[in-house]
């Protein structure tokens, strides 16, 4: 498997089919620039489309996972014209919905603080596991402007009352507490980040990555749906889901004693 050079991450594929996505600017704390933002997007488009990709990992290089928007990225964009500065705010957003609506599980793997931007890349994330020592805060209103293209993905993660409450004073979070409003899905001592991830790997690969695909698109649709409209669609891909190769193999295995074909560990 071929991989991508980036300039502002770092990927790396394992024996498993596990990819590790890494923002690697270090020296900013990993702040999201227009760089980072086009690197992220086409890492997105790599990942959807490889194949025997069980998971992506995604975390930051150095101390911080993302202290969010770039500053002087910002700066350059307030002398842009309107159209410009639109292009840019929806380059941002067209990458925050290529993660979250990637064909595998992401797993945030937030090594430090998250601001802004940051709080939205773990929004986007399927689950998260984060060091003890993690703060957290929607900074956004502290400087006059609006935690606007990852507001879909951190409402839809804390719930309106909770974003409500943390992004209209800029309240920081530390980790327990951002646990608590549902941020991070674990809080772990920074010596056990890699197991607890590593954990939820283990569980992740003893199950069907066509069937994986399918519930993260199911569980999606559904939340953005009726309850009649979501009855429909449900009883039509559980019909597909009994046609597939995945299912006839996993009924069978499991009437035979035996582990299904996609079973690691």
């Amino acid at each position: 498997m071929d991989l991508p050079v980036f300039e502002t991450l770092l990927l790396g594929v394992d024996a498993r089919g596990v990819a590790t996505l890494t923002l690697n600017r270090p020296d900013t704390h990993n702040a999201l620039n227009a760089a980072l933002i086009a690197d992220l997007k086409r890492a997105a488009a790599w990942l959807a489309e490889a194949k025997h990709l069980r998971a992506v990992v995604l975390t930051g290089a150095g101390q911080t996972f993302c202290a969010g928007g770039d500053l002087g990225w910002m700066q350059q964009n307030m002398k842009k014209t309107r159209a410009e500065r639109v292009s840019e705010s929806f380059e941002l957003a067209l990458m925050l919905r290529a993660l979250n609506e990637l064909p595998v599980p992401l797993i945030g793997r937030v090594n430090g603080p998250a601001y802004g931007g940051g709080v939205g890349m773990i929004s986007v994330c399927d689950v998260s596991v984060a060091v003890d020592t993690g703060t957290y805060c929607l900074t956004e209103v502290r400087l006059g402007l609006i935690p606007a293209n990852i507001s879909p993905y951190v409402v839809a993660r804390m719930g309106e009352a909770n974003a409500r409450r943390t992004s209209l004073t800029a309240r920081r979070m530390n980790a327990a507490e951002a646990r608590r409003l549902g941020l991070v899905s674990e809080v772990v001592p920074a010596d056990q980040l890699d197991a607890a991830v590593e954990g939820e790997l283990a569980d992740l690969l003893q199950c069907a990555p066509g069937a994986v695909a399918a519930t993260k698109k199911l569980v999606s649709y559904v939340d953005g749906h009726d309850l009649a409209t979501s009855m429909v669609y449900a009883a039509d891909k559980l019909a597909d889901a009994w046609e597939t190769e995945e299912g006839r193999a996993g009924i069978e295995a499991f009437f035979a004693k035996r582990p299904p074909p996609w079973r690691q560990g």
